[in-house]
């Protein structure tokens, strides 16, 4: 009983290091605790074991729900458009993004896996023992890449799922967490790489960005003064780099070198974030307690309520019309009046 303790102690832990932000989600998982136990205790510590299990999301089936009451009068939703649940029965939903053929990827962190729903709305595994994948991201070739929390390493990922390595460590020792990524116009990779996990084991002497040039020819420390680095998103034009700072609480706006480096470090907006994303308008969506819209001024013009709390989010659908969210156990759905890029 005394080991479960502890275990159950740690677990609890784990939750303040991942989500201390968000105490809706804390205070529900200990509410629901004694009904939900053996889940709760199979979920985090999947999570502490750095998701080495190949356990597969135990609900295959669509599920599909309209969890919301209709928009009206957004600049940025369309009107009457509702928030729908495209799928549902993960642990942790992350790292959606939309292939050219409209497939929508994402990550379910515990369960290890990445998976896809087809534009039919069909639903199935793509990689099982996933290495913790965390942020996703396409290519202008459309070659999906992943940032690997429990490998610890960037990687490409071919149609059939196998990995190359991209980036596994920085002057010889190795990265931390990366967690999420962004591809730009040249097709470079710029990362964050937290660190959730190691606490004791760490290698790097902090928690920074990284810039993987377009040859893959090396990794840059682009940035080295972020207390943990996690949502990442750039302009099209290739000019600007927004970087969400979680602990620090702010998100900061630089611009981007032309030989991928970064300068002009500026404060955007005061507020955390997981994931983020942004429009034709150049509007940036941040996730917290539901989503965010600030325009390229830095002042909020939207909150969007998602009936679960938001990690992660992108556009997607034939005319791009569509925003995709990762929360929690689904993934959600909603019409916008903007376009993605």
């Amino acid at each position: 009983m005394n080991s479960i303790k502890e275990k159950l102690s740690g677990v609890f832990a784990l939750e303040i290091t991942l989500f201390k932000d968000d105490k809706l989600l804390l205070d529900n998982l200990r509410k629901n605790f004694m009904i939900n136990k053996t889940l709760l205790i199979v979920i985090m510590l999947t999570v502490i074991s750095g998701c080495t299990t190949e356990r597969q999301p135990a609900v295959e089936e669509q599920n599909s729900e309209d969890t919301s009451i209709p928009f009206v009068d957004s600049p940025v939703v369309e009107e009457g458009a509702i928030i729908k649940q495209i799928s549902t029965g993960h642990a942790f939903t992350e790292g959606p993004v939309v292939d050219a053929s409209g497939t929508l990827y994402f990550v379910d962190i515990p369960f290890n896996t990445i998976s896809r729903i087809s534009p039919d709305g069909k639903r199935s595994a793509f990689v099982r023992g996933s290495g913790c994948a965390n942020g996703l991201a396409i290519d202008r070739e459309g070659v999906l890449h992943a940032c690997l929390n429990g490998d610890r390493c960037v990687v490409s990922i071919d149609s059939e799922g196998n990995y190359t390595v991209i980036a596994d460590n920085y002057r010889g020792k190795r990265l931390n967490n990366p967690n999420d990524l962004w591809i730009d116009a040249k097709g470079g990779i710029y990362f964050t790489d937290p660190a959730y996990y190691l606490r004791e084991t760490i290698e790097q002497d902090g928690e920074h960005v990284y810039y993987i040039p377009p040859d893959r020819s090396t990794t840059i420390r682009v940035a080295d003064d972020l207390m943990r680095p996690n949502g990442i998103i750039g302009t099209p034009d290739n000019k600007l780099l927004y970087i969400a700072d979680e602990r620090g609480r702010t998100i900061f706006r630089y611009t981007i070198n032309e030989d991928g480096t970064l300068s002009d470090k500026t404060e955007f907006v005061k507020s955390g974030s997981d994931g983020m994303t942004i429009d034709s308008e150049g509007n940036i969506y941040i996730t917290g307690r539901g989503i965010a819209v600030y325009n390229p001024s830095g002042t909020r013009i939207e909150t969007i309520p998602v009936p679960e709390g938001p990690a992660n989010l992108c556009f997607g659908g034939s005319d791009k019309k569509t925003l995709f969210i990762t929360a929690r156990t689904s993934v959600y759905s909603l019409r916008m009046k903007v376009s993605g890029l």
